[in-house]
């Protein structure tokens, strides 16, 4: 009998080693040896002498990957290297600038021959996979950097990823993190979205979406059903292999049977990273997935390690983007939206276009004046644009292309939702309707008050919140503390789970700072930073109230215009009886454990350069703590530049302008006192 056991045994390891040898050649190297009917004739055996022999599956059976059992929630993976972010670069001028700050670092001269590798910089979702003694044992996503979602049982679904590393001879390292990112491909994508609008389901905005999408579903088998592919260039931790060059760890990532992306190359000199971007630029159209820039690294890892990093960024690597991608293509209406605050905008509908990754068919038309000055037309063909996560707009029409069967656009007069008659305040270029009840203000000033800077209500979204209303489930944001479970399951698509987690996440707003809740009520022309600056100078939202306008503009950066939106706010009987009923419903004010001298009331910091105590966020923190203020450009109105290691631009302004730059250390002496 045990003889018999040894002879499946190496029957099946014959079996999955062929398998996986064909799947390589296949899905990694698009090489296939076999026809589609011999493949699944070895497939089909492996499967049937595994269903006799269950006990002999192994992990890393091809078999495997059809899917596992659903989880019910993802758990947590600490990364032991941090997946860090890449600091980025625009033109050529930026890139040299870095070139720059390696060189110095280094202590090279500028022109030394520093080698750098040059990548695809990859439109997808960024991913770590752990192999022991050869074997997958955990997949995960790049999450916060620092900690990622448990995603193995979805990554082994991928057929590119292999559950066994190739065998070249040696023993594989007992232990290697590889990294990379899943995508989908250009095609796969509009077969996928496709099929979602025929099954009446929401389509995604673009891969890198689907890819996410897809990769954290909770039943692996549906993520199996996606065609997902995946793409690596780095290794992590790795234990019993020595690579000294990025471009070994390319090299390596190939022979142990992982895609790496078709087009890199290692650079000698400046002048090759110049001449791979400006070739790549011209060919992202033609390649079949999404990119949008080059990543640069430098090869040698000893650099890499004097090199070092900033609080989220490597700096011995950038990434270095496109320009914003433009097309034209046909506007083929105007309709015109509201706003939170009353504020009718023209919004371009657009016939669909691709544009940097992502199929756009709206676009802003910013305001009316605009819409005059560029002299837009329904029916033109025109320029649209759209750089990074930027909302797409459009830049010019097109008027050489025009027929004669344009229509002017026409401006309301009244509310398109509500109908009251719209108004425009003098000065100003945009037209406001003044109803507050206005059920178009009342969505956008409920997604607003829970957002992440306001009350943060985690899983509570727009779609959510335009049900609610829309099923008379809420009037305000304050019916929000009053709703329990069952008033949720009228809603579309929601389960028990989720009308829990919701209601959950209400009840843990309840006790916001001051600043918050200051912020989340949506008063115009008051954002988070002068939401604090008011939480600075008073305890509570009645003090706000109680207190004259004209001592409100006497308030360092509040100012005439400010306060009248305050005092206006307030003496709107719809807003404060709203208010009633948040405190009625249990919110109440978190006390900020903060007793500081307002030692920087009145001052303006900027912050360049990286700090060793602090990010930039904790910087800001403790500045705005203190009554100060923190801006992104330094001007004479600035009074402090903190400066840390590898300033930029901004320090170079700071003396040109004679504006005081301090250390990290004197900034830490100021807030001791």
């Amino acid at each position: 009998m045990s003889d018999n056991i040894e002879t499946v045994k190496e029957k099946l390891r014959e079996l999955r080693d062929k398998i996986n040898y064909h799947n390589y050649m296949y899905y990694v190297k698009d090489s296939p040896e076999l026809q589609d009917a011999q493949y699944d004739a070895l497939y089909d055996s492996l499967l049937e002498l595994e269903a006799q022999y269950p006990e002999l599956v192994t992990p890393d059976s091809p078999t495997q990957k059809v899917g596992a059992e659903p989880v019910e929630e993802f758990g947590v993976v600490e990364h032991r290297i941090p997946m860090l972010s890449l600091g980025k670069v625009n033109t050529k001028e930026e890139f040299l600038d870095f070139h720059r700050k390696v060189t110095e670092s280094l202590g090279l001269s500028v022109s030394a021959g520093v080698e750098y590798v040059a990548e695809l910089k990859l439109d997808g979702l960024s991913v770590e996979l752990v192999y022991e003694n050869g074997i997958l044992v955990q997949g995960s996503t790049r999450g916060d950097g620092y900690r990622g979602e448990n995603v193995t049982h979805n990554i082994k679904t991928i057929r590119s990823i292999p559950l066994k590393l190739i065998n070249d001879g040696n023993e594989p390292p007992s232990l290697i993190e590889i990294r990379g990112e899943v995508i989908y491909h250009k095609d796969d994508f509009e077969k996928l979205n496709a099929q979602r609008e025929k099954a009446g389901e929401s389509t995604f905005a673009n891969p890198r979406n689907a890819a996410a999408g897809s990769l954290r579903q909770l039943d692996p088998k549906i993520t199996a059903n996606r065609p997902l592919d995946a793409f690596f260039y780095d290794i992590g931790t790795v234990e019993g292999l020595t690579l000294t060059t990025q471009w070994e760890k390319l090299q390596k990532i190939s022979e142990l049977g992982l895609k790496t992306v078709p087009e890199r190359k290692l650079c000698y000199s400046i002048e090759n990273v110049v001449g791979f971007f400006d070739r790549i630029e011209e060919l992202r159209d033609d390649l079949s997935f999404e990119i949008d820039g080059v990543v640069v690294k430098v090869n040698n890892l000893d650099y890499q390690v004097s090199l070092g990093e900033l609080s989220r960024s490597p700096r011995w690597a950038v990434a270095w983007k496109f320009s914003p991608e433009e097309n034209k293509t046909l506007l083929e209406n105007v309709i015109w939206q509201v706003g939170r605050t009353g504020a009718v905008t023209p919004v371009a509908l657009l016939k669909p276009v691709r544009i940097a990754g992502v199929e756009v068919k709206r676009a802003t038309l910013h305001n009316e004046d605009e819409v005059e000055r560029k002299g837009i037309r329904i029916g033109d063909t025109v320029i649209v644009r759209r750089a990074g996560d930027v909302i797409p707009e459009v830049v010019k029409p097109l008027t050489e292309l025009r027929t004669g069967e344009e229509i002017i656009i026409e401006v309301p007069t009244n509310c398109p939702v509500c109908g009251s008659e719209l108004v425009r305040p003098e000065g100003e270029a945009i037209r406001r309707c003044p109803n507050v009840s206005c059920p178009a203000q009342v969505a956008e000033s409920i997604i607003h008050f829970a957002s992440k800077s306001g009350m943060d209500i985690e899983g509570l979204g727009p779609r959510q919140i335009i049900q609610m209303l829309e099923k008379n489930i809420i009037k305000d944001a304050a019916d929000l503390y009053y709703l329990e479970t069952s008033d949720l399951m009228f809603m579309e698509r929601m389960g028990d789970k989720l009308a829990q987690n919701i209601i959950d996440a209400i009840k843990g707003s309840k006790n916001p700072t001051l600043s918050s809740l200051i912020y989340a009520i949506g008063i115009r022309n008051v954002g988070e930073h002068l939401a604090k600056v008011l939480a600075t100078k008073f305890n509570s939202i009645q003090e706000i109230i109680d207190t004259p306008q004209e001592e409100l503009e006497a308030i360092h950066e509040i100012g005439p215009i400010v306060a009248e939106s305050i005092h206006h706010f307030f003496n709107e009987h719809h807003n404060t009886e709203m208010l009633d009923k948040l405190f009625k419903a249990g919110v109440t004010i978190k006390v900020e454990e903060s007793s500081e001298e307002q030692k920087f009331a009145g001052l303006t910091f900027v912050l360049t350069g990286a700090l060793e105590k602090f990010t930039r966020s904790e910087a800001k923190a403790e500045i705005e703590k203190r009554g100060g203020k923190v801006t992104s450009s330094v001007s004479k109105n600035t009074d402090y530049v903190v400066v840390g290691t590898d300033p930029g631009s901004k320090f170079d302004k700071a003396k040109a302008l004679n504006v005081k730059t301090i250390s990290e250390g004197e900034f830490v002496e100021m807030i001791k006192g």
